[in-house]
């Protein structure tokens, strides 16, 4: 009898999906007989039954796409907006599966999508997922695919911005993605050689960031890198985060998200801090200061060798588990190897950068100021 296998893809796009979706769907016809279905835009797709067959010609040539064949969406089966309202469409999604005659469902997606698909499991469905994430913020892996091509990325721009910087004696202040972990900042900004690193998991100190860019320029380096990630905040920034938290805590804990941000700091977009981050450098240093943004530059084009190879090894290993009959997990990266690890252990959960990493210990030694 065949077994059938669906995929999906949701959240943001990221190098290295299809690599992934080639990795699943090759081993599963190749090395098991199975039959691959694809859902169109994610969790969305499913929900309105919108399929593609991933049999043959449609999983070659895709090894070194960027992006994603099949489509993705933010939408979450418990929470997705139909017409005017937000209804569960949990249930249509589950009617779905068993209309295919699914044998499992595979996942690919970040931290949303990891809770996402544990939901699905305790529906009873059989569950896997895969961690895709520029960020590599997703728990219990040691690695997302995604990351690698978006760390050359932001270090290759990093790279290019030095020249300018230099000519005109400027401070470049580099934003780079991660709204609640650092490690593309982090990454980026060691690989580069950014003089100053700010990341969401070390609060900074204006200052204290000030004095280094003065401290260069004293030293006859007239110019500084600021390599900042998107979710980096101030020490007062943070303070006022985690007074809000204290309070929505106590004011109504099932109303109010305790993670909910203090309107001043939710309703001031990223961007925005980072352009007032510049200007607060300029006026306390005196040296003209530029902002780049990098934004979606950083999901865009094709995946990096090693972000193909990660997505293929964890793609068949994913093929593997499903013919062994394991289910209700991610297929995780561990050194060259991959395990499975249980959803319970993943959903709700973030890989954020230890304040002992060794890319801060290294940052430190080489003088990077962190803004603490």
């Amino acid at each position: 009898m065949d077994r059938f296998i669906g995929i999906l893809t949701a959240g943001g796009d990221s190098p290295g999906l299809n690599a992934a979706i080639r990795g699943v769907g090759k081993a599963a016809q190749n090395g098991f007989n199975m039959r691959v279905i694809g859902f169109k835009d994610g969790f969305r797709g499913m929900v309105e039954n919108r399929t593609v067959r991933l049999e043959g010609h449609a999983l070659s040539g895709i090894l070194t796409l960027g992006g994603t064949i099949l489509g993705t969406s933010r939408d979450k089966p418990q929470k997705m907006p139909v017409g005017n309202s937000v209804m569960d469409m949990t249930d249509v999604l589950v009617d779905n599966y068993h209309r295919h005659h699914l044998d499992a469902l595979v996942c690919l997606g970040g931290g949303g999508t990891q809770k996402n698909a544990y939901h699905l499991m305790q529906r009873g469905l059989n569950i896997i997922t895969l961690p895709k994430t520029i960020d590599n913020d997703v728990a219990m892996t040691d690695v997302t695919f995604g990351f690698d091509t978006a760390l050359g990325i932001a270090t290759e721009a990093i790279d290019r911005l030095h020249s300018t910087a230099h000519s005109h004696h400027r401070i470049i202040v580099v934003e780079i993605m991660g709204h609640n972990a650092g490690w593309l900042a982090l990454g980026a900004g060691v690989a580069g050689g950014a003089d100053v690193i700010l990341i969401p998991e070390i609060p900074y100190d204006i200052n204290s960031v000030a004095n280094a860019i003065l401290e260069r320029s004293r030293g006859g380096k007239h110019f500084s890198i600021v390599a900042v990630s998107e979710g980096a905040l101030s020490i007062e920034e943070a303070q006022a985060l985690e007074a809000q938290k204290k309070a929505s805590r106590h004011k109504n804990k099932k109303k109010k998200k305790a993670t909910e941000a203090p309107a001043e700091i939710e309703n001031c977009p990223p961007q925005s801090r980072t352009v007032v981050l510049a200007q607060k450098l300029e006026d306390l240093t005196g040296l003209e200061s530029r902002v780049t943004i990098l934004g979606h530059l950083q999901r865009g084009g094709a995946p990096s060798p090693a972000d193909r190879l990660l997505a293929t090894r964890l793609g068949t290993a994913c093929a593997e588990f499903i013919n062994e009959g394991v289910f209700g997990v991610m297929v995780a990266a561990r050194g060259d190897g991959s395990v499975p690890v249980p959803l319970s252990e993943v959903a709700g959960k973030r890989k954020v950068v230890p304040l002992d990493h060794p890319w801060i210990h290294s940052a430190r030694l080489v003088g990077t100021c962190l803004g603490d």
